[in-house]
Parts: C-alpha cells; structure tokens; sequence
C-alpha cells in the first residue's frame, strides 16, 4: 500500500524503542507496525490488518479497546482539571475517589494507597519505603531485598535488579549489590525430575532458608515476588507455595512485597493475587489493570502496620521525602475510576475466570499432545505453552533456534498476536477480560496450525 507521509522513515529515523533490537529496527531489518485503532479483543494497523491481540498488549488492556466509558472520563477530567499535583496534602475528586475503590477490593489488612506512573516506578517506591520503614524501626543494617530468578519488577536500577532476568542485567552493571535472588517457584524447570510438587515446595522454602542464614535475617529488609510468574514464563505457583514461604517471612520479620502489576483487579479470576494464593503482603504493587492502560497510573498499597511506622517517621522526620510530579495524576485517577466501575458493571473478574480455564483447556486441546508441546499450564486470563525438543527427557531447544519467536511469527501471520516470552520456547496469551468463546477457540485453532507450520 502507497502511502503519502513519512510517517515510517520518521519511525526509523527518530523514534527509540523499548526492547528493540536497535539496529535491526534503524537498518529496516525489523519490521514496523504502527497501530492505529482497536475495539475488544482486536487492534488494527494503518494497513488495515485487523489483528486478536490475545496479550492484551503487554497484559494489561483488561477490559479491552475501544471502551468509551472510559475515553469520555478522561476527556471530561481533563476539560476540568487536567492537572493538580498530590503534595502536601492535596487531593482530586478523582484521586480521592480511587484511592478508597482500591482500598473497598484490597484485603482488609491494607490501609493507604500511593500513587505513581508505572510498575517500574511504583517498585522504586516500595524499597524506598521499606528502608525508611526499617531506619525509622532503628534497624539501618535491615536493607537487603530477596527476588526470585525469573520473577519481573521493572527495568530501572533498582527494579531492573529485582527482576532475575539476563536481558535486564546485561551491560547494565546489574543487579545492585541490595538485591539477592532465591529459587523460582517454576515446577516444570525444576532439576530434579524426580520431585513431587510437594517436595519441589519444601525445596523452595529450604532454599529461601539457606539464603536467609547465609546472608543474616538482620540484614533482610524485604522478599519481593509475583503472585504467579509474569514475564519469566507465566507460571503459577506449586500448590501451597505462598503459605509455605509467607511462614518463613514471618518467621524472620521479612516484608512480603507482592507485585500484582500483572495480576491485579482480576487477571486471575480474582481481584488480587494475594488473595488467590493466600498472601499476606505488607505491600501490593498495582499498574496494568488499575486503568486497563488507558492512561498511565501505578499504585503502592501499604498495609496497616506499615503505614503506622511511616506516620511515626514522619512524626520524627518532618514530612515525608518522596514524590513524583504526576503522582495521582487527576486524568489518570479519572481512567482508574471508570475502568474499576467497568469491572463491576461487566463482572470481568468472574469472566477472566470462566474464560480463562476454557482458554487453557483449548489450548490443551488443541496442541497438549504434540511431541514437542512440553507444558499448558495457566490460571485465569493467565496462559503459556512450552516447548521442547524432546518431552520425555525435558530436553529444551537450542536457543539460537529461536523456536518461540517462529511460532510467534507463524502465528502472527494468521493474525494472532501471542508473546515469545524470554529465556525459554514459552508462547505466552494473556488476551483481554471480554475475549469471547468463540475468540479463544481461535487462538487455540491457529495455534495448531502455527505449530505444524513450525515444527510438523
């Protein structure tokens, strides 16, 4: 299709894009798709290809494109009051109001929120607040942060720290020296092929105690983790993992910080992750599905006895030294209260449920049986696909074949939109609460076809 602007060479020429191989993209050996509209399930690009986007963008389009419900919030907030900052005491009608509809679908045990812009940025905050909240407690050597290999939290200095991924650490001079990692809660990698799901859980939490013994429970501040892996494989936890591991944090007077960037208001088939799998965090992480990324807000949700101790600081200190520009931002605050109402209105957290375990097992189905089909696993709105070269000896590719990323392509050529998830062949779906039945019998369908195109 000719087209009469120079919309692509000024893409190429000037615009730096996240997780891009950079040079493919400048020397024109990356494709380009710039989109321009989208309704449900589906986004379309200026060449009028019309595409299932079964990852909700980066999972966190939840209740779909297209919602004007949503638009004519924002566009209203804006010709109010398009901007007023949050510091020193000042509030929104629409920062207010968002802040206690978080808190009427929090568990009972948390009390205040935080606002900010991003996962990323809102994790930054919680390990500031912990250590303010561990100096104010009188215990300056209590710093360290325990993440998990595999586990996402962000790409900043700190952030991209805890995330135990390579790609985030390379050349980066990562991971800071505050951040130790433990042993992922990832059953189908486990070493010992041998183990019971049982006994992979107790080798978890044997592994979580060696560390805390090695480097000293004094000098421990805080464990942070996914309620189920995100980004390193979308993985749920083993059976009985969080209790198991909340005891050991009880144990010794560690924080439990829970990201819920991915599975908050409802990815899981319920409002929080937390909940699901039985946490008790003293911090809950939100972004994606607080405004369905209709605008860019994120969250810090302290609980009761945390919060205690940071009014005490504050009472000591003066006022408290964090904040952002944009925190509560009204027109974002004004995004987060439609897309909650939505929520409701739709009942989507129950859909994401229903439809989610109809999706695993299409999915299941559909390509469960093929030779080189290691693991289906998923939970709500939360899916992955495995491969394996050899699934009776759990003998993974060679990366360098990159066989995720030919499925994705394949797939994509059907007009499906999956995720080659990183080190691993994991094709991953995680598509928008109102995906349709009929939508996920698609996505499994052309699956299928993706993977004989791909591996016979």
């Amino acid at each position: 299709m000719l087209k009469n602007d120079q919309l692509e060479q000024w893409d190429r020429e000037s615009f730096f894009h996240p997780s891009t191989h950079l040079a493919d993209f400048a020397r024109g050996d990356l494709p380009q798709r710039v989109i321009t509209g989208g309704k449900g399930c589906h986004i379309e690009d200026r060449d009028g290809n019309k595409l299932l986007d079964a990852f909700a963008g980066l999972y966190c389009v939840n209740v779909g494109y297209g919602r004007p419900e949503i638009a004519e919030a924002i566009a209203a907030q804006a010709k109010e009051l398009a901007y007023y900052h949050a510091y020193v005491g000042h509030g929104t009608e629409a920062s207010i109001t968002l802040a206690k509809m978080i808190l009427d679908r929090a568990p009972d045990h948390m009390s205040k929120v935080y606002f900010g812009q991003s996962g990323s940025d809102a994790n930054e905050t919680n390990i500031k607040l912990v250590w303010y909240y561990n100096n104010v407690l009188g215990r300056p050597e209590k710093k360290k942060i325990i993440s998990r290999w595999r586990g996402y939290h962000g790409s900043g200095l700190m952030t991209g720290s805890l995330t135990g991924l390579a790609l985030f650490h390379n050349k980066f001079d990562l991971p800071l020296s505050q951040v130790i990692h433990t042993e992922a809660p990832y059953y189908f990698r486990r070493e010992n092929l041998e183990q019971t799901e049982a006994e992979f859980v107790a080798h978890c939490v044997s592994s979580l105690e060696e560390l805390i013994a090695r480097e000293g429970a004094d000098t421990i501040a805080a464990f942070i983790g996914e309620p189920a892996l995100g980004t390193g494989g979308l993985v749920p936890p083993p059976a009985g993992y969080w209790p198991a591991i909340q005891a050991v944090l009880d144990k010794h007077d560690i924080l439990l910080i829970a990201d819920e960037v991915v599975t908050g208001f409802g990815r899981l088939g319920s409002m929080f992750g937390s909940e699901h799998y039985g946490m008790k965090p003293d911090i809950i992480t939100i972004a994606k599905g607080l405004t369905s990324a209709y605008a860019p807000l994120s969250g810090s949700i302290v609980s009761d006895r945390f919060w205690k101790v940071l009014e005490e600081g504050t009472d000591k200190l003066g006022p408290i030294g964090h904040g952002w520009t944009y925190s509560a931002h009204p027109v974002c605050a004004a995004a987060g209260v439609a897309n909650l109402r939505l929520i409701d209105e739709l009942n989507l957290v129950q859909r994401a449920g229903e439809v989610g375990a109809y999706l695993k097992q299409a999915l299941t189905e559909a390509v469960g049986a093929h030779a080189n089909v290691g693991e289906v696993r998923g939970d709500g709105l939360l899916c992955a696909v495995e491969f394996v070269e050899d699934r009776e000896t759990r003998t993974y590719f060679d990366a360098e074949k990159k066989v995720s990323y030919a499925l994705n392509s394949a797939l994509l050529a059907q007009g499906v939109i999956s995720r080659a998830m990183p080190e691993g062949d994991i094709l991953g779906f995680a598509p928008p609460f109102c995906l349709t039945y009929d939508e996920a019998d698609e996505i499994a369908g052309k699956l299928k076809i993706a993977v004989k195109s791909v591996l016979g």
